[in-house]
Parts: C-alpha cells; structure tokens; sequence
C-alpha cells in the first residue's frame, strides 16, 4: 500500500471517531445547561447573586459555542472521509499508472 494508501486508511479510521465526539458530551452539556438555570446552587456565595444574568449568559454563550463546534466535528469529519476516499481512488490511480508504464 502507498503511502497515501496508509493516510487514507488513518483518516478513514479518524471521522467515525470524530462524527462521535459529541455523543462523549453530550450528557456533560446537557448538565451544564440544567445548571445555568439552577444558580441558587452558589449557595455559600451569595454575593455573586447579582452576578446571575451575568453568569446565566456566559454559561449560555458557552453552550452554544459548544454546539457550534459539534457542528463544526461533523463537517471536519465529513471532509476528512472525502479527504480519505479522494486519497483512496489517486493510489489507484497512481498504482495503475506505474503498472501502465511497467507493461509499455
């Protein structure tokens, strides 16, 4: 196998890993969300009470920047399998072009 052989068949190997990446955070996320709406957990902290629409945006903002990115994984991931597939049919390519000149 080529050496672009062996980068596709890693890059191949990489997207599904990547495409499951959000499923690792999602459970995390969620909770994270939950928990901008219960603030009251500061307890011992009162004075940052004032703080809460502060916070409650920053842990919003936080959130959708995480969904953004989850978004961003699946298209990495879809690119990195075109990537690996283009890759695939240039060592076929290249293979079938040094037997060409092998055989003339």
């Amino acid at each position: 196998m080529g050496d672009l052989g062996k980068d596709s068949e890693s890059i191949a190997k990489a997207a599904p890993l990547l495409r499951r990446a959000p499923h690792h955070i999602a459970k995390p996320l969620h909770d994270f969300k939950a928990a901008s709406h219960d603030l009251s957990a500061l307890g011992a902290l009162g004075a940052l009470m004032s703080a809460t629409d502060d916070v409650r945006e920053g842990m919003e903002t936080l959130s959708e920047l995480a969904k953004d990115l989850v978004g961003e994984w699946h298209d990495e991931a879809k690119l990195m399998t075109d990537l690996s597939e283009a890759f695939d049919v240039l060592d076929l390519m290249i293979e079938a072009a040094t037997r060409g000149e092998k055989q003339g």
